[in-house]
């Protein structure tokens, strides 16, 4: 019988990595669930905290801006008090925060409790990734990407499912309160399987994080109170567009002179990982739209109850699983180039079925290209994950996994509030065409709507309520055609990617 080809060693040993990896999942997971858990419960806590529907934004809105400012930082603590450290920290502090946020009396204390959970959450999912990576063999790292990439993409899905069944079953204090035992339990598993991790002296650049936080903070309120600031009508969005623009030229001018930067841009040289991050916030683009606009659609246009809704959306979740596990399993014998632009393939067409959409259809069409994107999910984030880092030294992983988490954030928030924007907008433009079309002489009027034409008042009521709906599908349609077109412009960055040299040193 032949041998197995032997493995090369991992960065860092550990014991029982089984039950680490398993720490890991929990940890990442109860954070990912977090950034969308939350959405559904807002109406209630609006009720219960006494905070008007405008106000209670900001429960989002400081976790949002707190993570986004945070992630960048974690490269650096990471280093300085080491991973385990820091690791048991940053899920001690969100246990902590989420048990806090499930008492919250007020919308203040809510609001505060909620940028404590923001940063500490920040920190777990680079962390998570930067350990997976040291404890496997390079020759696994697609298996370990499967792993951690259910987490990812897999919890965003279930979020509104869960968030809506706490909220409905229990109280929407259990959104938060569910992440107690599991925070818990992620502890136990860090202390006793988790080992120390080297430690190195960096002086923090307190001048770079300040312009890198300047500008991701406002780019984040930016985008999260835009639509309600009417966006460029408002002085408020061109304060912000100004500190986004001078805080994140200041930080990129001072870290390409400065001796010890907050964050080593090397890593941008590394041209697997500049790519691999590129492609990835334009994924974050797509992707996270798409589960912005379907809940809402589904439930105010297509008359679908809020647990349906998510049910309708779980083959996503599922065939992203099944798909990662697939490609955790075989990863390595097939060129992952290949398998990922199968994937980007796959979401492209599914968001071109998606262009099809109509108020009349039945739910077939939402599972199938919900499934395939599942799918080419699976096929993207794995492999992409896996030869973004295959190059890169391991003394950069830290910085690494900090900046690779962040650009998939912005993708995400840019996404959401690009296409937010388009529908809003589109909604008016198609309402006005559409009811400039119903007129007296029209035969399609005197068919469907004949107490139009003597201007009864329910005749007039009927005939909004039509437009409103039919201009609402013809807007989404139009968010799924920029998303298609985004999805296809991003295809050639596949092929500029580089397979790894087998046996590459990655000191």
């Amino acid at each position: 019988m032949a041998s197995n080809p032997v493995e090369s060693a991992p960065a860092v040993i550990v014991k029982n990595k089984g039950l680490l990896t398993v720490a890991i999942m929990l940890a990442t997971v109860m954070q990912v669930l977090d950034t969308t858990i939350a959405n559904v419960a807002l109406p209630h806590m609006s009720a219960s905290l006494g905070a008007a529907q405008h106000e209670i934004t900001w429960v989002l809105t400081s976790y949002i801006v707190a993570s986004a400012i945070a992630t960048p930082v974690t490269g650096w603590m990471s280093d300085r008090i080491g991973q385990k450290t820091l690791f048991l920290a940053a899920i001690a502090g969100f246990t902590l925060a989420s048990a806090l946020c499930g008492m919250a009396t007020s919308l203040g204390e809510m609001v505060a409790f909620r940028i404590m959970q923001g940063l500490c959450g920040a920190m777990i999912a680079p962390l998570a990734q930067t350990v997976i990576l040291n404890i496997n063999p390079k020759e696994r790292v697609a298996q370990a990407m499967a792993i951690y990439g259910i987490g990812v993409m897999v919890a965003p899905i279930v979020g509104p499912t869960l968030g809506g069944w706490l909220t409905e079953s229990v109280n929407w204090r259990w959104v938060f309160l569910v992440n107690i035992p599991v925070g818990l339990i992620c502890i136990a598993l860090l202390i006793f399987n988790m080992p120390n991790s080297d430690k190195r002296n960096r002086r923090f650049d307190f001048f770079g994080f300040a312009m890198l936080a300047l500008g991701i903070g406002a780019l984040q309120l930016m985008l999260d109170r835009g639509s309600d600031n009417d966006w460029f009508q408002s002085t408020e969005t061109w304060i912000e567009l100004a500190f986004v623009v001078s805080g994140l030229w200041v930080y990129l001018i001072h870290s390409l002179t400065a001796e010890s930067p907050f964050v080593d841009l090397r890593i941008f040289k590394d041209r697997n990982f500049a790519l691999a991050a590129i492609f990835m916030f334009l994924i974050g683009m797509t992707m996270f739209s798409a589960l912005a606009l379907l809940p809402p659609l589904l439930q105010n246009f297509l008359g679908y109850p809020v647990i349906t809704s998510g049910e309708l959306m779980a083959p996503r979740g599922a065939t992203s699983m099944i798909s990662m596990m697939i490609i955790g399993r075989f990863g390595n014998r097939i060129d992952t180039r290949f398998m990922m632009l199968f994937g980007a393939t796959l979401m492209t067409a599914a968001l071109y079925m998606m262009t099809g959409f109509n108020l009349q259809m039945d739910s077939h069409m939402i599972i199938i290209t919900g499934a395939l994107q599942g799918v080419g999910m699976g096929f993207i984030f794995v492999p992409l994950s896996a030869l973004a880092f295959s190059t890169l030294s391991t003394k950069l992983r830290g910085d690494a996994t900090s900046m690779y988490a962040l650009v998939r954030n912005l993708g995400q928030g840019i996404g959401v509030s690009m296409v937010s924007a388009v529908l809003a907008n589109m909604m008016q433009i198609n309402h006005s065409e559409l009811a400039e079309r119903l007129t007296v002489t029209s035969k399609a009027v005197h068919r469907h709507l004949p107490g139009l034409v003597e201007g009864t008042a329910s005749a007039l009521h009927s005939a909004n309520a039509l437009v409103t709906q039919q201009a609402a599908i013809l807007s989404y349609i139009d968010d799924f055609w920029l998303m298609t077109l985004l999805s296809t412009v991003s295809v050639p960055l596949l092929l500029l990617l580089r397979k790894p040299k087998p046996g590459a040193a990655r000191k």
